[in-house]
């Protein structure tokens, strides 16, 4: 059914990109390089060699970007800082003033239209000089991280006032420590490894916040989370129980992962915990591959959130699936499997289907499941394989669908949502499969040196979204 009304009076509406997806300049103006600027330029990486040497070249592009944001008439735009571009080595010792210039006018640009900045201080471009020290394998990365912020903080924090720590912090550890298909392409301690990265990036985000908490929020005023993402999932067979355990299992394993520490109690989900702890006991290992947080780690990590930030893009259906103990992986702890192959990246982007009503089941699960904290959606989009779809009428349905459903959490069920923001304001590099899939709501030509953007119906339909709020209620009808 198709619900009419309206969003809170002060809904945050907005679009969403990330630093190496659009920025371009990869070493322009003394910006160090970054594990995705390597990894891209080994040929056979992505697909059709395709890089983000100049991606939208958004780097030499902030009014063009500017005015496209001001004529969608959103009121947010959620942006990432390069860390690499802000310090070219990693460490503050190497400040680079062109890249706090950019993003100075970047913000400043923004305020002037009255768009709130929602920066992500890590979106995977993390600086190759750290990798070289051992990437987020080195609990060094948690003073080095801090660092980072802290200068973000005090350069920037006076405007901006919604920081993320981590974006989508689950293929940092899963994809580049696990399986290797992202860089830094380790895959030699499978299920080792991954658990030990998370649990040094869930203490390098409770440190940020800490410091955001202790020397800046009380004259900022601003607030400060991580973002992550979940599918939906559904069991296969809802009256067997196994199915069922499956199906909670993955929401664990995928989100509690990182929200469990941060919004229940400072540690890993009980599912994890039993889980992992199973697996390794019966592997004859003499502790379990997920480390343990001290007591005192506990303290420290748990309420490290002022809010809820969720990515939302599909739903699958799972099913229990007793594996082999070796090899041991990520994915194996999990004995599940999902009915249709939608993990990503997919690998053809017709298995990211189209699921709406799994993000009202999402919001309601985080509702239940973490006592109802305020919600913003950090992105929610789909990927369409054309190089021009300005009439792009499939995407005007999967935003239409997909907002209705938010509506409804919001109005019919209570779930406190406060902004909705689209994945993505233009086409820009989608990591491992390049340029093909176009996410943006502004078609961009590629070919054209000038990467000229052009809005796509989907913009025109967004921009009315935000004009009435919603979906009020036709006025024809409404009496």
């Amino acid at each position: 059914m198709y619900f009419y009304g309206t969003f809170p009076e002060d809904f945050l509406w907005g679009v969403s990109s990330s630093a190496y997806q659009i920025e371009g300049g990869w070493d322009a103006d003394g910006k160090g390089p970054s594990i995705w600027d390597n990894f891209t330029h080994i040929p056979g990486n992505i697909k059709n060699n395709d890089t983000g040497d100049v991606a939208c070249d958004s780097y030499n592009k902030v009014d063009e970007d500017l005015y496209l944001l001001r004529a969608l008439k959103v009121n947010s735009y959620r942006f990432s800082l390069s860390w690499p571009r802000i310090f070219p080595n990693g460490r503050n010792s190497s400040i680079n003033s062109y890249g706090v210039d950019y993003y100075n006018r970047l913000i400043d640009g923004l305020l002037t239209r009255n768009i709130t900045p929602m920066v992500t201080l890590h979106h995977w471009d993390l600086p190759q000089a750290l990798q070289d020290i051992g990437g987020w394998a080195n609990p060094t990365m948690v003073d080095l991280f801090d660092s980072f912020a802290d200068f973000c903080f005090q350069t920037f924090g006076d405007r901006v006032k919604f920081w993320m720590t981590f974006n989508e912090a689950v293929y940092i550890s899963w994809l580049g420590y696990d399986t290797g298909e992202f860089p830094p392409n380790i895959k030699d301690n499978p299920g080792i490894a991954v658990y030990n990265v998370t649990h040094i990036i869930l203490k390098a985000h409770a440190r940020v916040y800490h410091t955001y908490d202790q020397k800046y929020r009380e004259h900022q005023k601003g607030v400060i989370s991580l973002t992550i993402n979940v599918d939906w999932v559904e069991p296969k067979n809802p009256s067997d129980p196994r199915d069922i355990e499956a199906a909670d299992r993955f929401l664990q394993f995928m989100g509690g992962w990182f929200t469990h520490p941060v919004f229940k109690n400072g540690d890993y989900p009980d599912a994890m915990k039993w889980k992992v702890g199973n697996r390794s006991e019966l592997q004859k290992l003499p502790s379990s591959r997920l480390p343990v947080f001290t007591e005192e780690e506990k303290d420290y990590i748990r309420g490290t959130a002022d809010v809820f930030c969720l990515n939302y893009y599909t739903a699958k259906i799972i099913q229990h699936k007793t594996t082999r103990l070796k090899p041991y992986s990520y994915e194996n702890d999990q004995e599940q499997v999902s009915e249709f192959d939608s993990s990503w990246p997919p690998s053809a982007l017709e298995t990211v289907r189209a699921v709406p009503w799994g993000l009202r089941r999402l919001l309601n699960w985080i509702k239940e499941e973490y006592g109802n904290p305020p919600i913003y959606i950090t992105e929610n989009g789909v990927g369409i394989k054309s190089k021009s779809d300005v009439d792009d009428t499939s995407r005007i349905y999967y935003l239409k669908t997909h907002i209705n459903e938010a509506l409804k959490a919001s109005r019919l069920d209570g779930v406190n949502l406060r902004g909705y923001t689209i994945w993505s304001l233009m086409d820009n590099f989608e990591w491992l499969r390049g340029y093909e899939p176009r996410f943006g709501l502004h078609h961009v030509d590629f070919e054209n040196p000038n990467r000229p953007r052009t809005p796509k119906r989907s913009a025109i339909y967004y921009s009315e979204i935000i004009r009435q709020n919603g979906v009020p209620l036709p006025e024809e009808e409404d009496h």
